[in-house]
């Protein structure tokens, strides 16, 4: 692995007045897809998590805190038009910057509820923390009827919670998120409370944890940290992480499966540095470093998804090399893994 620190540069290129562009054809925005509340959600939560590192100022690369501030108020301002009066969200504008489709609690929902909650807690800017606070505050009565819609919400709810351990609002919707996964199973075949493994499945034990910890319910705890041991162990059977692949996964398919997708590694470290932040298990802190070391080559494929010139990540992993395009979903994934174990790593030292 070649990297410690996230490198926001290619976030700023994707990003215009309007928001975070979804796709690219290589490193260039595809400016016809327009954008979307998933990707623009990812990007406040980056953003507000961290400040510009000595890694991008020493490459020429700097993004002064006005740069990020600049950024987090784009995403914010997105963020906040695209919620309907009722608190569901529209997930797509087109290249002009109109939305289009009908407001939902699908992921989009989720994820949002996330990225308030974030802004809220972390923005340094009490104006841009207020405004989330109170976008929060508006979705955060709905739910949904799919757990990862809420246990993205669900992390957000946890975030509100670090600032204002009495939020009621946000109790609520942290208690149902993490309900909303269901138990771990002791089926010793099967324990997860899915019977297939799909897309961001780290987010499920992530949001147990969150709960478990911020409602000081040390059975939540438990299930959580055994819920993400038989992930990571799952999908850890040789030296490197080997994720599930865009298709999903169950008991008799085939290993290694592709195209493996930046998000399950990330998910996995965000999870994973939770559970090390919970326990001190330095097992925990290996682990992100684990899945740092995907986007670096440490994979399936003997691969770097990262690209030196751009400071973007590759879509997917494939069985023999990337797809070369570098969107937001995978780029966000890698700088989100990245704060991860540079934060450890400064732990570490």
């Amino acid at each position: 692995m070649t990297r410690t620190e996230p490198l926001f540069s290619h976030v700023l290129a994707l990003t215009d007045g309007v928001g975070i562009f979804e796709h690219a054809r290589l490193r260039l925005p595809r400016v016809e897809h327009g954008y979307c509340v998933d990707d623009v959600a990812r990007a406040l939560v980056a953003v507000c998590r961290d400040e510009p590192s000595a890694a991008d100022r020493s490459q020429g690369r700097v993004l002064e805190p006005a740069v990020m501030a600049g950024l987090a108020d784009v995403y914010l301002d997105f963020l906040e038009s695209a919620q309907a009066p009722d608190g569901a969200v529209v997930n797509r504008r087109d290249a002009h910057g109109t939305p289009h489709g009908p407001a939902t609690v699908e992921d989009c929902w989720g994820r949002a509820v996330w990225a308030f909650g974030t802004a809220a807690a972390r923005s340094r800017d009490l104006t841009r923390a207020d405004r989330a606070a109170a976008a929060f505050r508006r979705s955060a009565v709905r739910r949904s009827p799919w757990p990862r819609s809420m246990a993205f919400a669900g992390l957000g709810a946890a975030e509100m919670m670090r600032v204002d351990p009495g939020d009621e609002v946000a109790r609520a919707l942290l208690h149902d998120a993490a309900a909303a996964v269901g138990p771990f199973r002791g089926d010793r075949e099967w324990p997860w409370p899915e019977q297939r493994l799909t897309y961001a499945n780290a987010v499920l034990a992530d949001v147990v944890l969150a709960a478990g910890d911020t409602l000081n319910d040390s059975e939540l705890v438990d299930d959580g940290l055994e819920m993400l041991d038989w992930l990571l162990t799952l999908q850890h059977p040789g030296e490197h992480l080997s994720p599930t692949p865009a298709a999903g996964w169950a008991t008799g398919e085939e290993r290694p499966g592709f195209d493996q997708q930046p998000i399950e590694a990330s998910t996995l470290a965000d999870a994973c540095a939770r559970a090390f932040e919970l326990t001190g298990d330095a097992r925990w802190s290996a682990a992100v470093d684990l899945c740092a070391a995907w986007f670096f080559g440490r994979n399936d494929a003997g691969t770097s998804l990262y690209d030196v010139g751009s400071g973007g990540c590759c879509d997917g992993l494939e069985r023999h090399g990337r797809n070369e395009n570098q969107g937001a979903e995978s780029t966000l994934a890698l700088v989100t893994t990245l704060q991860h174990s540079a934060r450890l790593a400064a732990v570490r030292s």
